[in-house]
């Protein structure tokens, strides 16, 4: 451990820790999982980054990116290092309300993204329920989506281009057209296409696995999709260029009240033609005094959105 922290203190910038506290505060996320780092590391730049990776692929060091530690998988933490992109790389470096794109590093957290996209009349579509505190790196390592999903989708339809490093110490931006894309990929993805276009349900939530579909022509050779949900297996995310959408001026929420919830969860499929901001249900066990709601055992929140 000392020969790999002197050794990072030579080739990073940032922050480098160590120390029983510095690591005992990167032991956990959101879950209940506990595990004990060797060392942490906040990069001030994708050359910290870059540094950090060549130390641990020669070391043969695992390496695990973290932002707001907001995961219930335990997949903020680990027993090598940790980067932890709070500290400096938390930039929204820039936002452009004529293209509806912002360039954000990430550590940023999603609710100050919001709060420069306001003003504007436009947001990021994805909003977990950890919007305070979740990082925008966080949220394309997952592929995170949220309440408003139905209407805007998941983190991967909100990202342009994404700047990585690989464990291979490459930078690469990737984007459409097979833009980024490493040794090799191109060859898998056209080596198999019918088994891409069959093997992936159509779910509009589907967030598990390596989208490599995103990688077929009819769908863009979209290599900056591909990389969204594979939490960090592929590369680290040091810059994300991501899409913007319109926010709704006015929004109206309606409780609709169902006999119990299979009825609820048939009614859903029915809802989604009209367009909808969010369809989220809740039943009878959940709700401790449903007096001031419709008669019923199970409910959905409707919620909708236009113009003035």
């Amino acid at each position: 451990m000392a020969a790999l922290e002197a050794e990072l203190r030579r080739g990073v910038r940032g922050d480098v820790g160590f120390d029983v506290t510095s690591r005992a505060l990167v032991t956990m996320d959101a879950s209940n999982y506990r595990r004990v780092p060797l060392g942490v590391v906040a990069p001030r730049d994708a050359d910290d980054v870059a540094a950090v990776l060549e130390v641990c692929r020669e070391r043969r060091v695992p390496v695990v990116a973290r932002g707001g530690g907001t995961s219930i998988a335990g997949q903020a933490t680990g027993t090598g290092v940790v980067l932890d992109f709070t500290r400096h790389m938390n930039r929204l470096v820039s936002l452009d309300p004529g293209s509806r794109t912002a360039i954000v590093q990430p550590g940023l957290v999603l609710d100050r993204l919001q709060e420069a996209a306001a003003p504007h009349g436009l947001r990021f579509g994805p909003d977990p329920s950890t919007h305070s505190r979740c990082t925008l790196g966080g949220m394309i390592g997952n592929n995170s989506c949220g309440s408003h999903s139905v209407a805007w989708g998941t983190t991967a339809d909100g990202v342009r281009e994404l700047d990585v490093v690989t464990a291979r110490g490459e930078r690469l931006r990737l984007g459409r057209d097979w833009a980024g894309a490493p040794e090799g990929l191109r060859a898998l993805v056209e080596g198999e296409p019918a088994l891409l276009r069959t093997g992936f349900p159509e779910l509009p939530r589907r967030i598990s696995g390596y989208a490599l579909d995103a990688l077929l022509p009819e769908r863009g050779a979209d290599v900056a999709r591909s990389f969204c949900g594979s939490e960090g297996t592929l590369g680290v995310l040091t810059e994300a260029v991501v899409r913007l959408v319109e926010a709704p001026r006015a929004r109206a929420l309606a409780v609709l009240g169902y006999a119990d919830e299979s009825a609820a969860a048939e009614a859903a499929a029915g809802l989604l033609p009209l367009g909808p901001l969010t369809v989220e249900g809740m039943a009878a066990d959940l709700v401790p005094s449903p007096e001031a709601l419709p008669r019923g055992g199970a409910w959905l929140f409707v919620e909708t959105g236009g113009g003035l």
